[in-house]
């Protein structure tokens, strides 16, 4: 072949290269449909909000470390979830707590706990093996009964943080549903209405609320979002309130109403539980006074005489 030809030849491939090089580009510069979509559902986060899990790839480490023992940990997370079962409870309590993560993930964190447990037990093992007291045997039931306490501890601590939530929710529940009963009155519809509040509150009972906001300007029907809500709680208070509206919505019923008295019936058990509370504590305070106050009160009324008595015997 003559040097033209084989100059024609590179210079086609070349050009070749340079489109499909620049054909590449444009397509990754494109922004994707959700990017183009979501700015205009304003309830819905877009993709380039930051998240509370980031993306192990954007560190090198994170995502060698997740390579290397990522296998392990989700196969250690099957069996826990295998020896554990209720997978529908977890789910529902993860729900509950706000906690944006699926049931495996969950099963991994529980496996992480337990490794620090372990991982705390072998290093008193170790200290009792350089001070020549070890026992293989029991040391190896102390790190797995350790693993053990951190699996079932990080379970407990997700019902903790459910407990936690629920209590934040009902002491902003009276002033999030007057808020909404004010604006009903106000003249707003039930959506405008809920927008309004969403947007000037803040809390655990709002960001469910923007939830079921984001669901009805995404097509969901009022009556349905509010039932989804109903369900997904385990506070009888709010399901009852979140039926109601949606009862509210589509009966035609005065909503203001609905609110108000939901809000009262919220205040009335805040305060029936604050007087149980005091009841049951009203035990506990007397343990100091029992066993502390009244103790050192008869040492006092009688010591002085039990030493006149042995100064006179």
């Amino acid at each position: 072949m003559s040097p033209a030809t084989w100059g024609m030849l590179l210079g086609g491939l070349a050009g070749l290269g340079l489109v499909l090089a620049g054909r590449r580009v444009f397509v990754i510069r494109r922004p994707p449909l959700a990017q183009r979509v979501l700015p205009y559902l304003r309830d819905v986060p877009s993709p380039g909000a930051p998240t509370r899990y980031a993306d192990l790839d954007a560190d090198p480490s994170r995502s060698a470390i997740a390579g290397v023992f990522g296998p392990v940990l989700r196969s250690a997370a099957d069996t826990v979830e295998r020896v554990l079962g209720g997978a529908r409870s977890v789910e529902r309590r993860l729900t509950r707590a706000g906690l944006d993560r699926t049931v495996h993930e969950f099963r991994i964190e529980q496996v992480q706990w337990g490794l620090v447990g372990f991982a705390i037990a072998a290093a008193w093992g170790l200290l009792r093996a350089l001070s020549g007291q070890a026992s293989p045997l029991l040391t190896l039931l102390v790190c797995l009964f350790a693993f053990v306490v951190g699996v079932l501890f990080r379970d407990n601590w997700l019902s903790s943080q459910v407990k936690s939530r629920e209590r934040r929710i009902l002491t902003e529940f009276p002033t999030v549903a007057e808020l909404l009963a004010l604006s009903v009155a106000a003249g707003e519809g039930p959506v405008a209405a809920l927008g309004r509040v969403v947007q000037r509150s803040g809390g655990e009972l709002s960001r469910d609320l923007g939830v079921v906001l984001a669901a009805i300007r995404t097509g969901e029907p009022v009556g349905a979002a509010f039932d989804q809500m109903a369900a997904a709680t385990g506070l009888p208070l709010v399901s009852r309130f979140a039926q109601g509206v949606a009862i509210a919505v589509e009966r035609g019923t005065p909503l203001a109403d609905v609110l108000h008295a939901q809000a009262g019936d919220v205040r009335d058990a805040g305060r029936r539980e604050l007087i149980e509370l005091a009841a049951r504590r009203e035990v506990l305070m007397m343990v100091p006074v029992v066993f502390l106050v009244l103790p050192i009160t008869i040492l006092f009324a009688f010591w002085p005489g039990w030493v006149g008595l042995s100064l006179t015997v």
